[in-house]
């Protein structure tokens, strides 16, 4: 089958995936048009504001489709093959991904917009509701190691084209720190000038193109600056992306977050419509193999096997737990109506699904021997591959390629914005740290934590230095992964004490079990490598990773522990638990 066809059948797929379930979804949740949502009942113009669906869309994809949904489903197409990665990113969106992001999000808006946490304390325990925290702050920590890595690689070295062509790390550096610049500059003319958004953004994004075409001609290249290597000019390049991190978390978010959200929505969807536009016209061949073997041998001899890895390698474009974070967080206090939550909680799902499609193309379009030299550079395949789709509409190779990389950047820095933001909010309600010191407190804490893996020389079996988004990409994956299993378990929970109908048990329950046993089964697997990697020996490992994945395997246990509990006693169901009263007419 040709490059088209396999995009043609996929996208038919989420499509119908949308037209079909999404409906019965919403008819099994009763999703009311006259019931009142927090952003209506609530509104402050601050944080509860009743958004149009099309606009709430684009806002609520650009905060979920960040990375993930590019570089997980690159790897897992490199080890696996394009099919297993292919069927998961379909299926698991329609089935497990999506039920997840719009059952979240509806139980928010059920429970005047609360976080998916306090559902869970409302409906299961105190004790459910600490675990939940603890465990959701953990799995920020690795969201934001893997991604700040991912970005700093970037900034280094070169890439040389096919074309002879060189793209500089550098270059795409100075792009990102003039694309940075930009909304600031945007928000303060809209602020204090009274700059209608409209023309700001005529004006702003424009000169994004701008940056992306003159960093290649005032490259940043700290190597040579400092007179280091590129992997220790890699770990510098973290430092100073954590430090971003800790200012955008505590900066107003109108002055960074919301400005750079509105022009980086631009990039995502740009991005999305030159690699579909590729695939259509471009003519492209598949020539990377469907499937390659139920065990991936890495460079260092060690067998991944497809099953659990495929399942935590996809994350983000298959299933995410962060989505369950963003629907209950911010997208549920903007909800204008009930039915709005399937165009934004489902359907965004299923668009990310396709930019998860559009990934794994750009692996499909390249052999095996051209693609196993960049398998540790996702990124760059996945420049590479869009460059290559841009050339249909005539985009140079170079810039293609610029663009492609500063998009991908583009989308790390809403998920290292957002998670940042979010842990410091996490760690407030868990320590009580409140006030002006408790922000800046929780914030270094939730940045500086991240600081500690990410400045680690980790090298491999014949000495040489790994980057450490790749020692710690599992363990975000499963992570953010058993995320998604703990919601699902929190939602099922939920309509079970509320709706009390059989369907639950389909709809959320098997997603939950799914998802918790693939998670449980990669996490055991990195405990048993840790531990006993000589026989059953236990030897105390010197990688944080066994540890970790320890810590998160006994609070996922201890949740579900609460949720069995809770339902085998019966407790008496909390108040809040149906739907939104009606609208006054």
């Amino acid at each position: 089958m040709s490059l088209l066809g396999v995009t043609l059948v996929s996208g038919a797929a989420l499509l119908v995936g949308y037209r079909f379930y999404g409906r019965l979804l919403a008819r099994l949740l009763k999703l009311d048009p006259g019931a009142v949502t927090p952003a209506v009942e609530l509104r402050d113009d601050v944080d509860y504001v009743p958004i149009d669906p099309k606009f709430l869309i684009t806002q609520h994809f650009s905060a979920i489709a960040a990375a993930g949904p590019i570089v997980g489903p690159i790897l897992a197409a490199a080890m696996f093959g394009w099919l297993p990665a292919l069927l998961w990113v379909v299926f698991g969106s329609i089935l497990v991904g999506g039920v997840h992001d719009l059952t979240c999000l509806v139980a928010s808006v059920r429970h005047k917009a609360r976080s998916i946490a306090e559902v869970i304390r409302e409906y299961m325990t105190q004790r459910s509701y600490v675990l939940f925290l603890a465990f959701i702050w953990i799995a920020i920590i690795y969201v934001v190691v893997a991604f700040t890595d991912i970005v700093a690689g970037s900034f280094v070295g070169t890439q040389t084209l096919e074309n002879g062509r060189v793209v500089l790390g550098g270059g795409i550096a100075t792009s990102s720190l003039l694309y940075l610049a930009l909304p600031v500059l945007m928000a303060l003319l809209m602020r204090y000038g009274r700059v209608p958004l409209s023309v700001a953004t005529a004006i702003f994004l424009p000169l994004v193109g701008v940056a992306i075409w003159v960093g290649q001609y005032i490259p940043l290249d700290l190597a040579k600056l400092l007179g280091i290597s590129d992997a220790d000019a890699q770990r510098v390049w973290d430092v100073l992306l954590l430090a971003y991190c800790f200012v955008a978390s505590v900066v107003p978010m109108w002055l960074l977050l919301q400005p750079r959200g509105h022009l980086g929505g631009f990039f995502l969807f740009f991005a999305l419509a030159g690699g579909l536009l590729g695939v259509l016209f471009g003519g492209h061949a598949v020539e990377y193999p469907a499937f390659t073997s139920l065990v991936f041998h890495s460079p260092k001899g060690e067998g991944v096997p497809l099953f659990p890895i495929l399942f935590i390698t996809v994350a983000c474009g298959a299933c995410s737990g962060f989505h369950s974070i963003v629907a209950s967080g911010t997208t549920s206090k903007q909800l204008r109506r009930e039915p709005d939550a399937v165009p934004v909680g489902y359907g965004a799902m299923l668009a990310e699904g396709m930019v998860a499609v559009v990934s794994i193309a750009c692996v499909m379009m390249v052999s095996q021997a051209a693609a196993r030299p960049l398998m540790g550079k996702p990124n760059f395949i996945y420049a590479q591959g869009l460059a290559s789709f841009l050339e249909v509409i005539h985009v140079p190779e170079s810039f293609g390629v610029s663009f492609a990389l500063l998009a991908f950047t583009t989308f790390v820095y809403d998920t290292l914005d957002v998670s940042t933001r979010l842990g410091r909010y996490i760690l407030q309600e868990l320590l009580g740290w409140r006030g002006r010191g408790g922000r800046f407190i929780s914030t270094a804490v939730t940045a500086g934590v991240p600081l500690f893996f990410v400045t680690r020389k980790v090298l491999d079996a014949a000495g040489n230095p790994i980057p450490a988004w790749r020692v710690f990409w599992s363990l975000f994956g499963a992570s953010n992964q058993l995320l998604a299993a703990l919601a699902l378990v929190g939602v099922t929970v939920w309509l079970l004490r509320t709706a009390r109908a059989r369907w639950v048990w389909a709809v959320t329950g098997l997603p939950a079990a799914f998802m918790y046993v693939m998670s449980m089964w990669a996490l055991l697997s990195f405990i048993r490598a840790g531990f006993f990697a000589e026989g059953w020996t236990v030897k105390l490992p010197g990688d944080p990773v066994p540890w970790v994945a320890l810590i998160l395997v006994a609070l996922a246990l201890l949740v579900l522990v609460e949720a069995v509990r809770v339902l085998a006693w019966g407790r008496r169901a909390a108040p809040g638990a149906g739907p939104a009263r009606k609208c006054p007419t």
